[in-house]
């Protein structure tokens, strides 16, 4: 059996550049850091970024091109897949990407949602109220099953 499955939470470090293939499907890419705290042997706090290349195709390039850009957040589940080629000069290269199967976009900013337009084409923050959160309660008597909580 074999698995080849990674899954990151992190902010874009540059904003998402579309492209399409000579066949027209849309491919996405960017870059994902994620950040990783500990204390080290001595009880020093210390914090380490790590940064990926994420890769998109399809309906989510376009998604991800039109609502993230640089310092959005992004659950990103996919496999790693390594490229090779070679330059004019001979040198092979390699890269290893995460290429994206399912993605979720993070949270807005506190209190904001966005508005379409502004500069470049982002999205510009738009004051909203707090929504209230809905609680639901068990019947009387039923007990609350710890499985049964949504985090």
């Amino acid at each position: 059996m074999f698995l080849n499955k990674i899954l990151i939470l992190g902010n874009l470090t540059r904003d998402p550049e579309l492209r399409q293939t000579q066949s027209g499907q849309a491919v996405c890419s960017f870059g994902v850091a994620t950040n990783r705290r500990y204390t080290d042997k001595s009880g020093q706090k210390q914090e380490q970024a790590e940064f990926h290349s994420v890769v998109a195709w399809g309906r989510q390039a376009e998604i991800i091109t039109q609502y993230l850009h640089k310092g959005s957040s992004i659950l990103v589940e996919g496999r790693l897949q390594t490229r090779s080629w070679q330059d004019p000069q001979g040198a092979k290269h390699f890269r290893t990407e995460i290429v994206a199967e399912q993605i979720q976009l993070g949270p807005k900013p506190q209190g904001q949602r966005m508005q379409a337009g502004g500069d470049a084409g982002h999205p510009q923050p738009v004051q909203t109220p707090e929504p209230t959160p809905i609680i639901e309660l068990p019947e009387d008597g039923e007990e609350i099953d710890v499985k049964d909580i949504p985090f």
